[in-house]
């Protein structure tokens, strides 16, 4: 099932998504490539981030999955300067270690991690999360979740018929935490929105504390706290 290097994905395969998996692992190698086809994706495999780039210039793909681990990360990193219209969603896999350091430098939206060893049904939750993109639902210029409604040309929020109030900062957060809509963000990527640059821990819960009074304080909670991770945005079980 799996294609060696100089196949190109079968045209029969109508509109599959196209999945390259960069890892060196034999066990995530056979598991990723059974299932991820199972599910009706087409996929390709690399076991060195050499090979990964030389896929990454030779095919287009839909979304990647890197294992974070592998010792020649040499080109991965050229690979992620590329422009971000080439460059398809990544799903990185890493471990507990190593996840400070990648953390802080991730995209909400168009990348995104699992802590090895993985669960292959988080794997493909993640997978079609990416694929689905981080773009919100936008009715006549507004940003929307379900009753949620952010207007970018007054920077005014409500829920329902109920206006927010909300400060630039209040704002800010609302408004990234709704582009990455049922995405776990850090608290270093929301200084780095919010603010520009890096700020305590303190500052960060208490600006969520503000704006959880605003949007939360009536209805059921819409922003919600992954401890040891950071906030997201949605309505559980949905």
């Amino acid at each position: 099932m799996h294609r060696n290097l100089g196949e190109e994905p079968s045209p029969s395969c109508g509109d599959r998504k196209h999945v390259l998996v960069v890892t060196a692992d034999p066990g995530i190698t056979e598991l990723f490539d059974t299932t991820l086809e199972l599910a009706g994706y087409q996929v390709l495999m690399a076991g060195t981030a050499t090979e990964g780039m030389m896929r990454l210039t030779q095919h287009r793909f839909d979304v990647v999955v890197w294992d974070a681990t592998l010792p020649d990360q040499e080109e991965f990193a050229r690979g992620r300067r590329m422009a971000a219209a080439d460059r398809p969603p990544l799903l990185f896999l890493t471990t507990c270690d190593s996840l400070h350091s990648l953390a802080p430098e991730l995209s909400p939206g168009t990348e995104d991690y699992v802590i090895k060893p993985v669960r292959i049904a988080e794997v493909l939750a993640r997978v079609h999360v990416l694929l689905r993109g981080r773009t919100p639902e936008r009715h006549e210029g507004k940003a929307c979740y379900g009753e949620l409604v952010l207007d970018d040309a007054t920077c005014r929020a409500r829920r329902g018929p109920r206006p927010l109030g909300l400060t630039p900062a209040e704002y800010r957060l609302l408004r990234h935490l709704l582009a990455n809509a049922e995405h776990v963000l850090s608290k270093e990527q929301i200084s780095r929105h919010v603010w520009g640059e890096f700020r305590a821990d303190q500052a960060i819960e208490k600006l969520v504390s503000r704006l959880r009074n605003k949007v939360d304080r009536e209805e059921s909670a819409l922003i919600h706290t992954r401890r040891g991770f950071g906030y997201w945005l949605g309505c559980p079980g949905l």
